[in-house]
């Protein structure tokens, strides 16, 4: 399993945030119903974006993971490289989460004159339910009940960081049973009515990507490569094909609903699947390519950003109004730009200031306590 980075796999993660902007646009950056935008969600709805990233990251995780711990020789070995691979996580993702969190408790105490941001005891609480990595329990029980707080969408990266603290305890667990282990949590999942705690929990795409790694390091797995995509704009209809289907099965008009998270998280592992072989089957080379690559690259900084932004070109707009100054309310494409801007500008801050240094500094710990501890175990030479 090559640890290269994947053109497409990128591209997917572009898709994947895109969505979940676009879906998150009315009732945030949008207080007011947009005709145009109401006629979209009736036939299309774009939370599916969270599912994709889902089985990106089982994909992903486990195509570097497994290996490693499968080459270890002994317990000790294996222990260390799950603390290693735990440290990378914790420098990689929770700086930048704990940021975004801190600015959002700091917006609704300073710059919250429209109560765009809500109230600081929701917040308060959602914060913490955000350092503490339960936040997607506290979504599924405030569901339609009380107000969450706007931080909302670290319920997702809970249950990836959930995934990612147990992941290496089943690999070590189930060992040469994993794959059977996933295929029943999948086939449970896929079965099984989705009530609000369940649906903050569902794992079944997660699953689905690590399967998918677990294949592609099989012989037979070059033998299934979808090479008829190569064929000019065939990858990109089959990209936007799937996105519409996905994006149909999210809305009501879908009557299969008990199996719509199941369906999702298939359609989902079928785009990771085709972007796996690393051939640009999905997005040609070109513009258009390294445009979606520089977005999937930025893609957890766009994600925890987009919401404080929409909610802060709100909270503009608001005092640009009671001032009786030009604001663009009632313009939505502008708004929407204003806020795409803000988004794009704070993720590449976030990327170059905060996220890859980050990164690099938990690279850096982990090969300095590896350096280490061969060092102490090492045999030295006696004296006489």
């Amino acid at each position: 399993m090559n640890a290269k980075r994947i053109m497409d796999v990128e591209v997917l993660r572009a898709v994947a945030v895109l969505a979940v902007l676009f879906h998150h646009l009315p009732d945030n950056l949008f207080t007011d119903p947009v005709p145009s935008l109401a006629r979209i969600h009736e036939w299309a709805q774009t939370w599916w974006g969270v599912d994709l990233f889902f089985a990106i990251s089982g994909f992903v995780i486990a195509r570097s993971l497994i290996p490693v711990l499968q080459g270890c020789t002994t317990g000790q070995e294996r222990w260390q490289q799950v603390r290693h691979f735990w440290l990378r996580r914790a420098f990689r993702l929770l700086p930048s989460a704990w940021l975004w969190l801190a600015v959002i408790l700091l917006a609704c105490m300073f710059f919250n004159r429209s109560g765009a941001f809500g109230t600081l005891s929701a917040n308060l609480q959602a914060t913490l339910a955000g350092v503490l990595q339960y936040a997607n329990f506290r979504f599924a029980d405030s569901f339609f009940q009380y107000e969450y707080g706007s931080s909302f969408v670290y319920w997702s990266l809970a249950l990836e960081e959930q995934f990612y603290l147990l992941f290496p305890l089943l690999i070590l667990l189930f060992r040469r049973h994993l794959v059977w282990a996933l295929l029943a949590l999948v086939a449970v999942q896929i079965l099984t009515v989705r009530t609000p705690l369940l649906m903050v929990v569902r794992t079944d795409a997660l699953a689905l990507g690590v399967l998918l790694a677990m294949w592609s390091a099989q012989p037979g797995f070059q033998r299934w490569q979808p090479s008829f995509l190569r064929r000019p704009w065939l990858g990109i209809s089959a990209l936007m094909v799937i996105g519409a289907l996905l994006s149909f099965m999210a809305t009501d008009r879908f009557t299969l609903a008990n199996y719509r998270i199941g369906s999702i998280a298939v359609l989902s592992a079928l785009l990771v699947w085709i972007a796996s072989y690393n051939c640009d089957y999905l997005m040609p080379a070109g513009r258009l390519q390294r445009l979606l690559a520089w977005i999937g690259s930025r893609s957890y900084g766009i994600y925890l950003i987009h919401i404080p932004a929409y909610l802060l070109v709100r909270e503009l707009i608001f005092r640009l109004q009671s001032s009786g100054l030009p604001s663009p309310a009632g313009h939505p494409i502008i708004t929407m730009l204003i806020a795409f801007g803000l988004i794009a500008l704070l993720s590449e801050l976030n990327y170059r200031v905060v996220e890859m240094p980050m990164r690099n500094r938990g690279a850096a710990l982990v090969k300095r306590l590896d350096t280490s501890r061969t060092a102490v175990t090492s045999p030295g030479a006696t004296s006489c």
